[in-house]
């Protein structure tokens, strides 16, 4: 069984200024764990099943994912993921600027933990990285 505070974070997000502002905010959090970003769910994949050479980030593990990127969207990464046996338990919260109905519903069909809207600047987003700090202290987290 591994503990919580070994937990690596992959931040899927293809956007430099919001990827900069997750790392910063988690920092501000005093959260430690180390973040593996890619920018695509290809190349999340990639990395969590360590294809072509690709380092791999250990379990457990908490992705990060936007939605809205180029080559692999985040529901298509989420289709992908769930259908692979070895990393169907892995927990995915959403980080994405879409509000709309479909994408929530798309993302929860897809046994996402959380939706997080990064429009929701200043404290209310402050809050939501602090969410994520705790998260993965407190949750048990699948091998």
């Amino acid at each position: 069984m591994h503990l919580n505070r070994d937990v690596s974070i992959l931040l899927v997000e293809d956007d430099d200024i919001d990827a900069e502002a997750v790392a910063r905010g988690l920092q501000q959090a005093r959260v430690a764990n180390p973040i593996v970003r890619a920018h695509n769910g290809e190349e999340a994949l990639a990395i969590l099943r360590e294809e072509n050479g690709t380092p791999g980030i250990g379990r457990p593990y908490l992705v990060l994912l936007d939605l809205n990127m180029p080559v692999m969207n985040g529901i298509e990464f989420l289709k992908e993921l769930r259908a692979d046996p070895a990393l169907t338990r892995a927990v995915v919260m959403v980080l994405t600027t879409s509000n709309a109905d479909k994408d929530r519903l798309a993302a929860f069909d897809h046994h996402v933990a959380a939706y997080i809207l990064k429009a929701r600047a200043g404290t209310e987003f402050e809050a939501a990285v602090k969410l994520i700090g705790h998260y993965w202290r407190y949750v048990e987290f699948p091998d």
